[in-house]
């Protein structure tokens, strides 16, 4: 879901550097056409297509691409209401955001603890991994648009983590199979070679797997959520159709 996806999982290796659509979308049946930018006055959704583009939510007021829209007393309340409680669900989201940070870094420590890395290798390991979750925490805590976090920019961050963090691990178990090779155990050393030619598909499902801990974290979310939805329900846009901001299925 576009509209929550403050920053949004890991599309790679930091599975949960944020709430993914696909888990809203499971969790609780959510999901957008737009994005969402919370600016200082207002909130503004936008899409490519179909039209309205652009919605913009000002304390009760209304506007699509531009035009204001004439809204009942009723309809401004529920969206002075959408716009108060989407403001005030924000935060919650990038707390658990957060905290996925937090446990897919951990369990990648995990995962590093049990290669037999060399001192040296978990000293820098952790170093880098340490640098990048706590510079993913700052980039959650100052997002304000869900377009931080998609496209170019989102595969950019990722695959800078991934390529900084993956070599380091996989230069380390290609030295041990050397070793290993060189002191006679063969077997040893094929193993070697092929856990760092498959780490991050191999190490991606077990991280997926500790993150579970997540959903009923995400899960909390969902009715407030559903409130959003109810309250725009009924609302219609400058052509007469519904908002329809937010999707919330069965």
């Amino acid at each position: 879901m576009h509209v929550l996806r403050l920053p949004v999982l890991l599309l790679s290796l930091f599975a949960a550097w944020s709430v993914h659509a696909q888990d809203l979308a499971a969790t609780c049946h959510a999901s957008s056409s737009y994005d969402v930018t919370l600016k200082p006055g207002s909130l503004l959704f936008d899409r490519p297509a179909p039209a309205p583009f652009h919605v913009e939510l000002q304390q009760g007021t209304l506007r699509t691409d531009g035009a204001a829209v004439k809204l009942n007393a009723e309809d401004e309340d529920r969206l002075a209401l959408f716009e108060r409680d989407l403001r005030a669900l924000a935060p919650r989201v990038r707390t658990v955001a957060r905290n996925g940070v937090d446990i897919a870094a951990q369990a990648l420590r995990a995962e590093a603890g049990g290669m037999g890395l060399g001192a040296d290798t978990r000293t820098e390991f952790n170093r880098r991994l340490d640098a990048h979750a706590a510079e993913l925490k700052r980039r959650i805590s100052v997002s304000q648009s869900t377009h931080d976090w998609q496209g170019d920019a989102a595969n950019q961050a990722m695959n800078q983590i991934a390529g900084d963090l993956l070599p380091l691990l996989a230069a380390d178990l290609g030295q041990q199979a050397i070793n290993a090779a060189l002191a006679g155990d063969l077997q040893a050393a094929a193993s070697l070679r092929d856990r760092a030619a498959d780490l991050t598909t191999a190490l991606r499902p077990r991280l997926q797997s500790r993150l579970q801990v997540l959903r009923p974290q995400v899960e909390a979310l969902c009715p407030s959520i559903q409130r959003l939805a109810a309250l725009q329900q009924g609302v219609r846009g400058g052509s007469g159709q519904p908002l329809d901001l937010l999707q919330v299925g069965p």
